[in-house]
């Protein structure tokens, strides 16, 4: 019987060669390692959809760590808003270890659950926080600190910019990643807060061999924020 990370390890690395991406083995292993936590903590706790967990490979840690390949490099600190499982927040911090990070959610079991992953995959580099973005006591901390801000299909990008602005350094990025038709959802945010707004982009995340012309519809909208 094939051992269940040894089995999520084949699997993405498959999806990385597939896609001509080749992160380092050992991000590999651990990414590999967090797939088969999530999967077992998702029988006691509800991190990510029941019917989901034969995809959480593809859906979950492959997705988060891909999008990787697109922000940008000089990023020092990035803020994961809703964290939920610890997608994408998890995989980057694996990805980008150079980067501190921050993962924030308001569910107290999935919290709980994220600073155990933390813990076993020995992440050094990330606080995790049971609260909300918008409290005045999260506000009076992380004030002008994250350089990136990063979100899961949470909430809309309007929302995500009123949670991001008091948060972000003067240069920084807010990164969504999201599903089918974005363009309404941009315009309202691009209007209320154009000021801000240098640069927007959005990613089309196609990939081999399951999503090649984008079928699932998966987005990664970047936008350079200058205060």
């Amino acid at each position: 019987m094939v051992d269940v990370q040894e089995r999520y390890y084949k699997e993405l690395r498959s999806f990385y060669w597939d896609n001509g991406f080749n992160p380092d083995p050992m991000k590999v292993e651990r990414l590999a390692y967090f797939a088969e936590l999530v999967a077992e903590k998702n029988e006691k706790v509800n991190l990510i959809s029941r019917r989901d967990v034969d995809s959480i490979v593809e859906n979950h840690i492959f997705l988060s760590s891909y999008v990787t390949k697109y922000l940008p490099e000089r990023c020092t600190h990035f803020l994961d808003i809703g964290t939920g499982g610890g997608f994408p927040g998890i995989p980057l911090a694996i990805m980008r270890p150079e980067i501190k990070g921050v993962l924030i959610d308001s569910t107290g079991k999935k919290i709980d659950a994220v600073m155990e992953f933390v813990d076993k995959l020995k992440l050094s580099n990330v606080t995790v926080i049971n609260g909300r973005v918008e409290s005045p006591d999260f506000i009076t901390e992380y004030t002008d600190t994250f350089d990136l801000i990063i979100s899961r299909a949470t909430v809309p990008l309007i929302i995500l910019f009123r949670y991001a602005l008091p948060l972000v350094k003067e240069k920084s990025f807010l990164a969504s990643i999201k599903g089918g038709n974005l363009e309404e959802e941009i315009q309202k945010s691009s209007l209320k807060y154009k000021s801000y707004i240098k640069k927007s982009t959005i990613f089309e995340l196609y990939y081999k061999p399951n999503n090649v012309r984008n079928q699932k519809g998966k987005k990664l909208v970047l936008m350079e924020i200058q205060k």
